[in-house]
């Protein structure tokens, strides 16, 4: 169990059965009546967001979570195959669990895997990926002037915004955060 006084971010509770992240957390302590913390709560198997407030001091289970370095080796159907690179062993995990990680790994790309008694349940990017544009319109000489965006499919699918001098077939950085063109790579 863990005090609301030792809430950090990233922090993972359990609340009503489910696990949750502690994506922001404020403390408030009012003229009159008792302090208080609000926060963000991220459901981990739902991937949506939800406010909640606790009193001062009220105590929630905390969750003990391992993180463990793996490779991403290739996709099949709608799984994906990880390799972990210490015991060598691969396991398949489904779309659902990764959500839109997917559209961000790259094979042989090392990326940072959440378990929570026994079970897969987020995953940490690193913060930009190179990849390259598999489909976008042509760009023409002297686009660059006003600062324009036209939309642009990438290698892994996911369509994202990109300025106007931006080919097919060019490597560009996205935020793995945001998923917005962050420059060419």
């Amino acid at each position: 169990m863990v005090s609301t006084n030792q809430f950090r971010t990233g922090m993972v509770i359990k609340l009503g059965g489910e696990l949750y992240s502690i994506v922001e957390y404020n403390f408030y302590k009012p003229g009159k009546g008792g302090a208080f913390v609000r926060t963000k709560l991220k459901n981990l198997r739902l991937k949506t967001i939800t406010d909640k407030t606790f009193q001062s001091g009220e105590k929630v289970e905390d969750v003990f979570m391992e993180k463990r370095k793996l490779q991403y080796l290739y996709r099949d159907g709608d799984s994906y195959c990880f390799m972990d690179n210490e015991s060598f062993e691969q396991s398949h995990v489904s779309k659902d669990i990764l959500g839109d990680a997917v559209y961000y790994l790259k094979e042989n790309m090392d990326i940072g895997i959440y378990y929570c008694e026994g079970n897969m349940i987020d995953v940490d990017l690193p913060s930009s990926v190179a990849l390259k544009i598999a489909h976008t319109e042509p760009g023409i000489r002297g686009d660059t002037a006003k600062g324009g965006t036209k939309p642009a499919e990438l290698e892994t699918g996911k369509i994202v915004q990109v300025p106007l001098f931006i080919n097919a077939d060019d490597t560009i950085n996205v935020d793995t955060r945001s998923g917005e063109y962050l420059g060419r790579a």
